[in-house]
């Protein structure tokens, strides 16, 4: 709860009681994990072989501390400037600065900048000559060729810079969208456009296009199946529907950010599950890449989340979902594993695939469809679409949607001449609240945040175990006869 003195200890209010600077505390405590991060960056920099995923670890550190600080400073900018939003579900609807993902994605764009010589560190000793040893006296032949750039990874480069072009595209996309509030059919295939430089770069370095045919088609299919052209139509697909996925699972507070965090948990599981292998995999590099670009990332939406937490003191805006959606396109289009990303998206197909009737109008469909807040009990309900008596669904709408009320996957309400009056609006949130009954808004959020990594853990599960019943071996073994 705000307090109503005007006077404060350690922070200055906004006009809504909002804490605008850092207290003693969290000063402290950042300044703390700001020094603990540049003590192990001038560490590995001293190492005759400096480790990336260190530095990694470090600079996400600093992009914690940085995204932190920066959400609490430029909050009463933002206010000012008009970038703002109600808090709807609350009794005393407060006005939250908006945008926020925006300020995360600047610092993680630059963390991510600032780590390029990190991974390239021993390549580009390699690849000057003398190798860093001035002193050192070269043959002649050795100073005619000058620098080996022929031995430089060329292609790691190109992949780690179309990454970061796809991600401030994205990025733009979103602010644009917080900014000017475009339609939804008007930016919804922008992130195919974004995804450009990805799919290049995966074309040109890469180029695989071959499926895995499961063992009981192998007969009349063969082993693989090269799918040519629709490959990069099907990963073009995945770069729009994950942006545009964690966007549609939102309207409570610190859902986003929270889902959003937990894929970013299991993908980095996934990562270190090739890191831990006994023996050198193929897939390491790729794995470390997707690592690179996870941790800054989890970093940064820590900081958000903090702030977005029910109660939010900021909105993370379209900026975040968009970014966060982009992160693991990048992630799993140039790590190589792009279907695993899908099995980590299984409640965001869900409710994409449940939200069908009000995107493309088949049922009414209003602006804002999130769980409605009852002041009197502090909790929240299913929102719900209005139905009047000269307004009813055709005939195979409406049986339909008595169908899915048979089956409570919708609240319907009929009046006496079996019309209808009432049915929830068709999201995730919606009908998890048709089934559990009215929620407090953090505790919805939590039920939904621990189905997404339940729902996740088992599809990593389905990715390296379960496979084997149509696969005949999986890319990834930790000691097992796979």
């Amino acid at each position: 709860m705000t307090s109503t003195s005007n006077s404060t200890r350690s922070s200055s209010p906004l006009s809504n009681g909002l804490p605008t600077t850092l207290s003693r505390n969290e000063a402290l405590s950042l300044a703390t994990v700001t020094a603990a991060c540049v003590a192990v960056l001038v560490n590995v920099f001293r190492e005759p072989e400096p480790s990336p995923l260190i530095a990694s670890l470090a600079l996400s550190g600093l992009a914690f501390v940085a995204a932190f600080a920066l959400i609490r400073w430029l909050g009463p900018t933002f206010l000012r400037a008009g970038i703002k939003g109600a808090d709807l579900s609350k009794r005393v609807r407060r006005e939250l600065p908006e945008c926020m993902g925006g300020v995360c994605a600047v610092v993680y764009l630059l963390a991510v900048i600032v780590f390029i010589p990190f991974p390239f560190y021993k390549d580009i000793v390699a690849a000057t000559s003398g190798g860093g040893n001035k002193d050192v006296v070269l043959p002649v032949e050795h100073v005619q060729r000058g620098r080996f750039l022929h031995r430089f990874p060329h292609s790691k480069l190109a992949s780690y810079l179309s990454a970061i072009i796809s991600l401030q595209s994205i990025a733009l996309l979103g602010i644009g969208d917080d900014l000017f509030d475009i339609r939804w059919r008007h930016k919804f295939f922008i992130p195919a456009f974004a995804a450009i430089p990805l799919l290049v770069v995966y074309f040109v370095d890469f180029g695989v296009t071959s499926v895995v045919i499961p063992i009981q088609l192998q007969p009349y299919l063969g082993e693989l199946l090269d799918l040519g052209a629709l490959y990069y139509v099907y990963m073009a697909a995945v770069a729009i529907f994950s942006p545009n996925s964690i966007n549609i699972l939102a309207g409570i507070n610190g859902i986003e950010v929270a889902q959003s965090i937990v894929i970013a948990l299991l993908l980095s599981l996934n990562d270190c599950l090739y890191l831990l292998t006994p023996y050198p995999h193929p897939a390491t590099d790729s794995h470390l890449f997707s690592l690179y670009f996870l941790l800054p990332f989890l970093g940064v939406s820590l900081a958000l989340l903090y702030h977005n937490w029910y109660p939010a003191r900021v909105f993370v805006g379209d900026t975040y979902c968009y970014f966060a959606g982009m992160v693991f396109v990048v992630v799993s289009i140039l790590g190589h594993f792009s279907k695993t990303l899908v099995l980590l998206l299984v409640p965001q197909i869900f409710n994409f695939l449940y939200s069908t009737p009000q995107l493309f109008g088949l049922v009414p469909c209003p602006r804002h469809r999130l769980p409605r807040f009852n002041a009197r009990t502090n909790l929240l309900e299913p929102s719900v679409t209005q139905w009047t008596p000269d307004h009813q669904p055709k005939a195979p709408i409406a049986w339909v949607l008595r169908l899915l009320g048979r089956l409570r996957l919708l609240r319907v309400t009929l009046d006496d001449e079996d019309r209808f009056v009432e049915t929830s609006n068709f999201t995730l949130l919606n009908l998890w609240l048709v089934w559990r009954g009215p929620l407090r808004e953090d505790r919805l959020a939590l039920e939904i945040t621990v189905l997404q990594a339940a729902l996740g853990l088992f599809g990593l599960f389905v990715r390296h175990r379960l496979a084997l019943l149509v696969f005949k071996a999986d890319n990834w073994s930790l000691g097992f006869n796979v």
